[in-house]
C-alpha cells in the first residue's frame, strides 16, 4: 500500500484481515508471476521449442485446459476445506513452473503446463473464495480487488525478470525456474492460513460426511439450488474469455514483431503504462461497492472491446495508451466476475461454482484460441482474426443486465442461502 499510495488507504479493516489479504495475496502474486511467463516469452519459448507458426494458438489452447482437472480440486475444497486445498496447490504450481524450465520439447512443456494451470487456477480461485467468505458485506468488493491487485503485481513482476531474458543463463527457462521460489515461503503460509469462518460452520452443520459420495455433493447442490444462476453466469462469460484470452496472449509477440519492441522494451511498457492495472482492480471493487456489479461489469466490457479492437490496429504513439485502459478494463473485468461469481452461491458449493465458472472461461478461451488460428489463416495475420473475433462481445452485456441478480453490498447468506 505504502509503495502504490495511488491504490488509496483502503476501508478500515481487522488486523486479521490484513493479515488474511497479505497471506493468500502473497500466493496470489507468485502464481500469476508463473502464469504470465507464456504470454510475454511466447516467441522465445516458440523458438526454443521449435514450434511452427500455425501451430503456436494450439499450444496455447492445449496449455489452457489445465483448468479441466482444476474443477474436480475445486470440488474438493467443499468437502475437505479451503486451506489444505490452497496449500497443495501453491507446492503444486512452485513445482510444475520449477520443472517446465526444465523441459526439452514441445511434448513436455505442454505436459507441465497443463498441471501447472491445474495448480494455479485452483489457487486463484481459492483465493477469492476465501477473501469472500471473510470479508464484510461493505468491503467484499475492495478486498477482491486488493487481491487482484496483488496478482497483477505479479505480472510486473514478471515483466521486470523478462527484460532480462537475453541475458540471464538459459534465456525463457530461467524464467520458469525462478517461478520455483516462492515454495521457500510454505512454512509460513501453512502458519498463517486459517480456515474460513463460514466453512468451519458449514462443516459443523453438515456433520460428519462419511462415503466417498459426499465429494460430489456440491455439484449437486449446484444442479439443484441456483442451476439458471450458473447457466446465465456461463452465457455472459463465455464470449468474454473467447476474446479477451487469446487479445491478451498475443500482446508480446504482436509488440515484438509487429512494432519493433525489444524484449527489453515490452517489459518498460509493462512496467511503466502497466503499472496502472492494480487500479483497475481497487477501482472496479470499490465503484462495484458503492455503485454495484452490474452497471461496473456492462461498462468495462465495452470499453475493453473497443481498446482491444484499437490496440490491435494503431501503431505508433497510440500503442501505450490504448495499451494501459486495456489493462484497467481487463483488471475491472476479471475482479468483477471473480466477485458476483463468488457471492452468487451459497457456501456449500462456492468453490465448486468457481470451478465451473473457471472451466467455462477455459473452454471459451480454448475455443478462442483455436478460432484465432483458423483466422489466421484467412486473414494473414493475428491482429485481423482477434479483430474479427471482437463480434462476439455485445452477448456478455446483454446477460449481465438482463439475467444476472444485483450482489452489492448484501450478506452472502441473504443473496444465496443454503437450500435444503
Amino acid at each position: 500500500m505504502r509503495a502504490l499510495p495511488f491504490l488509496g488507504t483502503g476501508p478500515p479493516l481487522s488486523r486479521a484481515h490484513w493479515r488474511l489479504l497479505g497471506v493468500v495475496g502473497t500466493a496470489n502474486l507468485f502464481d500469476n508471476y508463473a502464469l504470465a511467463i507464456f504470454g510475454l516469452a511466447l516467441p522465445q519459448i516458440q523458438s526454443g521449442l521449435g514450434v511452427a507458426e500455425g501451430q503456436v494458438g494450439a499450444l496455447s489452447a492445449v496449455v489452457r485446459l489445465g483448468v479441466i482437472p482444476a474443477f474436480f480440486v475445486t470440488m474438493l475444497a467443499d468437502h475437505i476445506g479451503r486451506r489444505v486445498v490452497l496449500l497443495v496447490t501453491i507446492l503444486g504450481f512452485t513445482t510444475t513452473t520449477f520443472l517446465t524450465g526444465l523441459v526439452q520439447d514441445a511434448y513436455g512443456f505442454m505436459a507441465l503446463q497443463v498441471l501447472a494451470r491445474m495448480f494455479i487456477a485452483t489457487e486463484s480461485m481459492l483465493a477469492f473464495v476465501v477473501i469472500a467468505e471473510e470479508f464484510d458485506a461493505d468491503t467484499r468488493g475492495w478486498g477482491i480487488g486488493m487481491l487482484g491487485a496483488l496478482g497483477t503485481l505479479g505480472h510486473g513482476l514478471t515483466a521486470l525478470v523478462f527484460a532480462l531474458v537475453n541475458y540471464l543463463p538459459y534465456g525463457w527457462r530461467a524464467l520458469y525456474v525462478l517461478g520455483g521460489v516462492p515454495i521457500l515461503l510454505l512454512p509460513w503460509l501453512r502458519r498463517s492460513l486459517a480456515e474460513t469462518r463460514r466453512f468451519e460452520e458449514h462443516r459443523e452443520a453438515r456433520g460428519h460426511a462419511g462415503g466417498a459420495a459426499e465429494v460430489f455433493r456440491p455439484m449437486r447442490n449446484l444442479l439443484r439450488m441456483y442451476p439458471g444462476r450458473m447457466l446465465a453466469l456461463a452465457a455472459g462469460l463465455f464470449p468474454i474469455a473467447f476474446v479477451l484470452e487469446t487479445a491478451v496472449t498475443f500482446v508480446s509477440k504482436t509488440l515484438q514483431e509487429q512494432h519493433g519492441y525489444s524484449p527489453g522494451g515490452v517489459a518498460a511498457l509493462f512496467l511503466s503504462v502497466g503499472i496502472v492495472a492494480p487500479i483497475g482492480n481497487v477501482v472496479a471493487g470499490s465503484l462495484g461497492d458503492r455503485f454495484g456489479r452490474k452497471p461496473i461489469m456492462i461498462s468495462s466490457v465495452l470499453v475493453n472491446a473497443v481498446m482491444v479492437a484499437l490496440f490491435y490496429n494503431v501503431s505508433g504513439m497510440w500503442i501505450p495508451l490504448v495499451w494501459g485502459f486495456m489493462l484497467v478494463t481487463l483488471a475491472m473485468i476479471l475482479m468483477l466476475y471473480a466477485a458476483i461469481g463468488n457471492e452468487l452461491f451459497p457456501t456449500s458449493y462456492r468453490s465448486t461454482a468457481s470451478g465451473v465458472r473457471q472451466l467455462v472461461a477455459t473452454l471459451g478461451a480454448s475455443l478462442g484460441l483455436f478460432v484465432e488460428g483458423l483466422l489466421y489463416g484467412v486473414c494473414g495475420s493475428h491482429a485481423a482474426a482477434i479483430t474479427w473475433m471482437l463480434v462476439v462481445t455485445p452477448i456478455a452485456p446483454i446477460v449481465i443486465a438482463f439475467f444476472l441478480p444485483e450482489t452489492a453490498n448484501l450478506e452472502l447468506e441473504e443473496i444465496a442461502p443454503e437450500k435444503k
